[in-house]
């Protein structure tokens, strides 16, 4: 007997989840030079840490011999200020990932099912696998959510509903008439997470207000990340908004210090510092016209994205990743996905784009 036997049938069939590959490890691997990497595979903030929230993570850090808040007093009360939100309504997490978990772990048990959309992203089904529930995958329509389709997928046994808006990896965006009609529809009793990881980057014109849906829906819980516009992946910090006795239960099984101190501190800045963002929605926007116009001009097939990356297609993405990596060029492979012939590749700064482009042309040449 394997003593990994004794792990439940479901945890062993998980097949663990691939992040961006770090540039130490390409590094390492090909014996590049770090300086000369460009990573434009993990939907990072290019711009790096906001200026307001490394002043305050440098503040935070003669008290990191002492235990994080618990219960994150000042970053609830900065939620509830940003957010018009009350903060019972709050949930922390260390980063979103751990919102999508909580959100598995509270409410779901062996033998009950999630509707989630194919192309979506890859932690729903491994959340949902990793507490014995049952994964409903439903066809995705333009690379984007089947709405209609997810509603008619809900079965008796169903307690979740996963929708990303924007999606992660294709980009593509719900209308928001279509997001609302799908919350009046669907049955009282079956939670709905609405992840939101990129909606910074949306236009104010594409954006639903998702705390006006939350207070008139009680089964929504909207997730949320500070690891992209706002810069803060490498100190992992989400939240969700819910309603109160849903955020309750996730409170109870939420760990107590998931969320560190220096994540805390920045974070209570970070949701202040407006003239960041609006620099990070700025650059973003140039960044990715300057990809997309380059896939273009290349004869590229590409999905319009409403994120930070873009997800294109070529003949043989396997073969094109290879070919980056060996020049320094990081971006993300899609075959998890079942996107063989797929690539996404982040927004960077115009050099890091630029730089991108030059390999791909190279490699199209070639």
């Amino acid at each position: 007997m394997s003593l990994a036997d004794l792990a439940p049938a479901h945890i062993r069939a998980i097949a663990p989840y691939q992040p961006g590959k770090p540039i130490a490890e390409l590094a390492r691997e090909l014996g590049l030079d770090e300086a000369g990497i460009v990573k434009l595979a993990s939907n990072e903030n290019p711009l790096g840490l906001g200026p307001k929230a490394r002043a305050a993570m440098l503040a935070a850090v003669d008290e990191l011999a002492r235990y994080p808040d618990g219960n994150g007093f000042a970053l609830k009360a900065a939620i509830a200020r940003r957010f018009a939100v009350e903060p019972e309504r709050i949930v922390l997490g260390n980063g979103s990932n751990d919102i999508l978990e909580l959100a598995a772990r509270t409410f779901l048990a062996p033998g009950d099912s999630v509707v989630y959309s194919q192309y979506s992203f890859a932690v729903y089904p491994l959340a949902t696998q990793a507490v014995g529930a049952r994964g409903i995958e439903v066809r995705a329509v333009e690379y984007g959510h089947d709405l209609d389709a997810m509603l008619a997928a809900i079965e008796p046994s169903t307690k979740l509903v996963f929708i990303a808006n924007p999606n992660n990896p294709t980009g593509t965006l719900c209308r928001p008439g279509d997001l609302v009609e799908f919350m009046e529809r669907c049955p009282p009793n079956v939670l709905v997470v609405l992840d939101e990881a990129y909606s910074e980057y949306l236009p104010a014109e594409k954006r639903i207000d998702s705390v006006a849906l939350l207070r008139r829906f009680p089964n929504l819980i909207v997730s949320r990340t500070l690891s992209k516009a706002y810069g803060l992946a490498g100190l992992r910090i989400g939240f969700a908004l819910a309603a109160p006795e849903v955020a309750d239960l996730m409170n109870r099984v939420r760990q107590p210090f998931n969320v560190n101190s220096l994540a805390q501190a920045a974070a209570v800045a970070a949701l202040d510092d407006l003239d960041f963002l609006r620099e990070t929605v700025r650059v973003n926007r140039a960044g990715m016209q300057q990809l997309t116009e380059a896939f273009v001009r290349l004869g590229l097939p590409f999905i319009p994205s409403y994120g930070n990356f873009v997800t294109f297609h070529v003949g043989d993405g396997a073969l094109l990743n290879r070919y980056m990596l060996e020049r320094g060029v990081i971006i993300r492979p899609l075959a998890s996905y079942g996107m063989r012939d797929s690539l996404r590749v982040s927004i960077g700064l115009p050099h890091e784009n630029a730089r991108f482009i030059e390999v791909l042309e190279a490699a199209l040449d070639g």
